[in-house]
């Protein structure tokens, strides 16, 4: 429906978001490391490290030597294997627009965390929906869900760049573009989509991502752009604003 492109969204509390930088490098570099080998030492990774919930819920028993980590690890090792580049290309743009911000939000150590129970969540509600599936989940979806919809909570009057229907290339506030993107999660979730595609996954993770940024933003830190918006991503309502004075605070940013 949507790629997303740039968002004019400066950084408020943090200098750099080394955290994103490293969830792509770690993503990237696994992809490296698993894809570019044997087909049986793809397959083992796969059944090693992704998230099977008959092995998880215990009642499929996953063969010794394709062992590679305890079953309960695989809640996170399954987020950082991708199928193809553009398995891995479609998440890490979405890591890379939309996760330095809600860094920023959270700070790089309670970022880390939270994107890994996003990707706990989307993985849990995965083995809820199918738990007698015998098929690993792979792919940082449900992590990316998350990082989407805190993004949405904080900031959707950012205007950001997007390819709609990947060619229309356009500027449009955030929750035009991310709304309709959990909208279609929650609707082919529920009414049936690719069986490729674990759309039980990013419903998790969306979920998570929408609970823990109430809970786990810096203090002070507004939701839905309430008080500051970045200059650059938000253009005025010339009939409403008024051009703020060093003697007088900055009014609030009117609805366009």
């Amino acid at each position: 429906m949507f790629i997303p492109l740039h968002d004019a969204n400066s950084l408020r509390y943090i200098k750099l978001q080394y955290v994103t930088f490293g969830l792509i490098a770690a993503n990237v570099l696994v992809f490296l490391l698993v894809n570019f080998q044997s087909e049986d030492f793809v397959q083992a990774a796969v059944f090693g490290l992704g998230y099977i919930p008959s092995v998880v819920f215990d009642t499929v028993e996953l063969p010794p030597n394709f062992v590679l980590v305890p079953e309960d690890l695989t809640y996170l090792t399954y987020s950082f294997l991708h199928g193809d580049i553009f398995h891995l290309g479609g998440n890490m743009l979405f890591l890379w627009v939309f996760g330095d911000n809600v860094e920023d939000a959270l700070g790089h150590f309670r970022y880390l965390v939270f994107y890994f129970l996003c990707a706990a969540a989307g993985a849990l509600v995965h083995g809820l929906a199918v738990p007698d599936s015998q098929t690993p989940l792979i792919g940082a979806s449900g992590a990316i869900a998350g990082i989407v919809a805190a993004y949405l909570m904080l900031h959707p009057r950012v205007k950001v760049w997007v390819l709609a229907f990947g060619r229309i290339p356009l500027r449009i506030p955030a929750w035009f573009a991310l709304a309709a993107w959990v909208a279609l999660q929650f609707g082919m979730f529920l009414w049936g989509g690719e069986e490729q595609i674990s759309f039980a996954a990013h419903v998790g993770g969306i979920v998570a991502g929408s609970l823990l940024i109430l809970v786990m933003r810096r203090r002070g830190v507004p939701l839905f752009d309430q008080g500051i918006v970045a200059p650059d991503a938000v253009r005025l309502d010339q009939t409403s604003a008024v051009r703020p004075t060093p003697s007088a605070p900055a009014p609030r940013w009117g609805r366009e």
